[in-house]
């Protein structure tokens, strides 16, 4: 198993320093998790942080009446800085996360995060960009939510599905896009089908296809 997590190390997590490799696969272990499944619910504490190795990851809100907000996804070379916040504070998480993709993903023990930040400059360095990267990608879905109408909201939506997958067409649902921007899927719909009248999407069953430049 240490052989899989080096080669996570050498080809996603590649700036981490040699002495920082090599403490990761003497005490982290490697998790297997098949699409689908759901990593991390609301009011649990978490063991560990979660460095994505491969596959996509999506993190949301889930409000009282069962509906989800969607927060952001992460990919290979990123890690759950929200994770990283409870973890420190040993505090319960108030996000939910799910495997979107069959995923593998570092798994680092909770206690070792205070030694890691202390210890390693590559890892500091590391930590701080995640929180970066998170924080400006929030501040994005706010200004999207209090300033941008559905219609503009669901378009940077479906720029940036697409810009992460790097793909031209995604397998996605009218619903599931619903739930993540907190909307109606007959609203959902509506837009969409108004977005293939412009000829900038073309739709197809539980997928689309992005037609125009980006």
């Amino acid at each position: 198993m240490s052989e899989d997590i080096s080669y996570y190390l050498d080809t996603v997590f590649a700036d981490f320093e040699p002495e920082l490799k090599q403490y990761l696969i003497r005490e982290c272990s490697l998790k297997k998790i098949p699409a689908g499944e759901v990593i991390m619910r609301a009011g649990q504490y978490i063991k560990h942080t979660l460095l994505i190795g491969s596959g996509r990851v999506k993190l949301y809100r889930q409000g009282d009446d069962g509906q989800e907000a969607f927060v952001y996804d992460l990919q290979p070379g990123n890690a759950c800085a929200l994770s990283m916040i409870c973890n420190t504070k040993q505090e319960a998480s108030e996000i939910m996360a799910k495997a979107l993709e069959d995923t593998v993903a570092i798994l680092i023990p909770i206690q070792l995060m205070d030694e890691l930040m202390q210890k390693y400059k590559t890892w500091y360095y590391f930590v701080i960009a995640n929180y970066r990267a998170r924080f400006e990608e929030l501040l994005v879905v706010f200004d999207n939510v209090v300033f941008n109408g559905m219609d503009e909201r669901l378009e940077f939506y479906l720029k940036n599905r697409f810009s992460t997958t790097k793909t031209n067409q995604i397998l996605i649902t009218h619903q599931e896009i619903a739930n993540d921007l907190n909307s109606s899927r007959e609203v959902i719909s509506r837009l969409l089908k108004k977005m293939e009248q412009d000829k900038k999407i073309r739709l197809q069953r539980n997928s689309i296809e992005w037609i125009t430049r980006m």
